[in-house]
């Protein structure tokens, strides 16, 4: 198993596969408010990962404090990493998250090595450091705080508003570092935001973190992605979309449409299936089995549609995210804990 290389003790009986013990004991969690949720509570080895040198990132470290994630966005690129704890990418994602409890006391001893060169580092590049786990557990304000009084840059992604708890932490941050914020935004219909995204906060709530963190003195930008062919690629919806984000004070729009990696597109498909069946044909086409990104026609199609909006709504310095990362996902070297 895979979890077997980030031994530190022995294992509790009972818990999965190789967790370790937390100071004698690893906890497998179960709250009564986190219905079908179960939080696995682990000793981390590292905190900070490498970000694999292909990668275009202007970034070359991140932090992931979780694995897995209550958001359950059926879309989510980073289902397939839950494969490396042999879980599965489907139900296993949404329900098993993997805490790393320790993950500030380790990160401030790996920023303290000279070493260490500042390099920046971003959040919410893998799951999202604002789910759900983030209002029990509370690691964000001490990463932010460690990365800080390290003088080491830092950037946030993420659909959670619980960010807002964390905007005096951020603004503090911001006056000795450079401290990027945004909030990922795909979804301006509240049906279908609930269905393909439904651990999530609602748009509104999300529109009104964006506002939050400019009127705190942050700039924030917005992650439109991923933009659904045949779903939320009309005219009429993206410019809905970018009104919404202009009124909320956003500093940029990024943009990209919806990639579907090998395990990912299985569970997409499956629920496009049971709620758009008259879109399988169609989506079949545009993601072939040779590609998980749309063909350049459909991307030139949507450049011109979208990029005549951004400059109706004053966000001309919006733009799409290269197609090599389309999802502001960087390839990391594996480290699972």
């Amino acid at each position: 198993m895979r979890w077997n290389a980030q031994k530190v003790t022995a294992q509790e009986q009972g818990t999965l596969p190789g967790l370790t013990r937390l100071d004698g004991l690893v906890k497998t969690v179960r709250a009564p408010e986190f219905k079908g949720i179960t939080f696995h509570e682990v000793l981390a080895k590292s905190a900070l990962n490498r970000v694999h040198s292909r990668s275009t990132m202007p970034f070359g470290w991140t932090i992931n404090p979780y694995r897995g994630c209550t958001h359950a966005c059926v879309y989510c690129f980073a289902r397939t990493s839950h494969t490396y704890l042999d879980l599965n990418e489907r139900e296993d994602f949404d329900s098993q998250v993997i805490v790393k409890v320790n993950v500030v006391e380790v990160l401030t001893r790996e920023l303290s090595k000279p070493s260490w060169a500042r390099h920046p580092v971003a959040l919410g590049t893998n799951t999202d450091p604002y789910q759900r786990a983030e209002g029990r557990y509370s690691l964000m304000p001490g990463i932010i705080g460690a990365l800080a009084n390290s003088g080491t840059s830092l950037s946030v992604l993420t659909k959670g508003t619980l960010l807002r708890r964390d905007l005096p932490v951020l603004v503090d941050a911001a006056a000795s570092v450079s401290v990027d914020v945004a909030v990922s935004i795909a979804i301006f219909d509240d049906e279908l935001q609930q269905s393909i995204e439904p651990g999530t906060p609602s748009t509104a709530a999300r529109l009104s973190t964006v506002r939050a963190a400019v009127e705190g003195g942050l700039s924030c930008s917005v992650f439109m992605m991923p933009i659904l062919p045949y779903l939320t690629d009309s005219r009429e919806h993206l410019d809905r979309a970018l009104q919404l984000i202009a009124e909320s004070g956003a500093t940029r729009v990024l943009y990209a449409p919806l990639h579907l990696r090998p395990g990912v597109k299985a569970w997409f498909m499956r629920w496009l299936e049971e709620t758009h069946p008259e879109l399988v044909d169609r989506y079949n086409m545009l993601y072939s089995k040779a590609s998980a990104y749309v063909p350049r026609e459909y991307r030139e199609q949507l450049a011109g549609r979208i990029r005549p909006l951004m400059r109706d709504h004053g966000l001309e310095q919006s733009r799409e995210r290269s197609i090599a990362t389309p999802s502001f996902s960087p390839i990391e070297q594996p480290r699972l804990f």
